[in-house]
């Protein structure tokens, strides 16, 4: 009987910790924010290969992806205040998936993974410089610029640096189309992504420029945003294939 009962207790503790394990690991990814992570990780693995071999654009997109786990991971401890507020339960912090604690220690493991994949990696120092500076200027967003009318200028920056570093990485001038591209479809991500919050964004303060032209006037931009970057790829690329 004794036995029986040291062995139930034996599984019983095995399953707590799997169980357990598993609410981090969910939790790691939800504070990534893991669908935008890993679309930007997509879009970075795209562009390496028209520059680098697979095995090398695999690696710089693990570097981006690192980036993105820094910005999404700080975001979320920036924001638990404001989440825990607002009992926003789809945050893993207020969930109680994980602890800040935790998603800090893992945020400092993070920050020198990012640095030796981007700056010793395929991109060198030049490039990884840049996606290190992309990071720098999303991370300027979580703490100043989405408070203020400049909040959409970290993600022109950021998503013009994406595909600009990997030609640069590679000493070419990226054309045009490429950072300018990129600029116009981050902004338009981002009046896109504030959509969703906006009305509880309105009662704390936050006051970025989505939320000074409201929800029409940010579908509005994100729409027109769009529809620029679009044009400009239909006219630009056709043109450089020509060349």
């Amino acid at each position: 009987m004794h036995v029986l009962r040291i062995s139930v207790l034996a599984v019983s503790a095995r399953r707590f910790r799997e169980v357990e394990m598993k609410s981090r690991i969910v939790g790691l990814a939800q504070a990534s924010h893991f669908g935008p992570s890993l679309l930007v990780t997509a879009l970075s693995y795209f562009f390496a290969q028209l520059y680098w071999q697979p095995g090398s654009a695999l690696v710089i997109a693990l570097g981006f992806f690192s980036g993105q786990l820094i910005v999404g991971w700080s975001n979320d401890l920036i924001d638990y205040a404001d989440d825990l507020s607002h009992q926003r339960m789809n945050k893993p912090l207020v969930a109680g998936l994980i602890t800040r604690k935790y998603l800090q220690s893992w945020l400092a493991v993070m920050i020198p993974v990012a640095l030796v994949i981007n700056l010793f990696g395929p991109l060198g120092f030049v490039g990884g410089g840049l996606s290190i500076f992309a990071i720098a200027w999303a991370l300027g967003y979580n703490f100043y610029f989405k408070f203020n009318i400049f909040s959409p200028l970290p993600y022109a920056v950021a998503f013009a640096i994406l595909p600009s570093c990997l030609a640069f990485s590679q000493e070419k001038v990226p054309p045009t189309w490429m950072w300018l591209g990129g600029a116009l479809f981050g902004m338009a991500a981002h009046f896109l992504n504030v959509l969703k919050d906006m009305d509880q964004d309105h009662a704390s303060g936050i006051k970025g420029l989505p939320q000074r032209f409201g929800k029409t006037g940010s579908i509005i931009a994100a729409v027109t945003l769009v529809a620029l970057a679009t044009a400009l790829l239909l006219i630009s690329i056709p043109l450089q294939l020509e060349q």
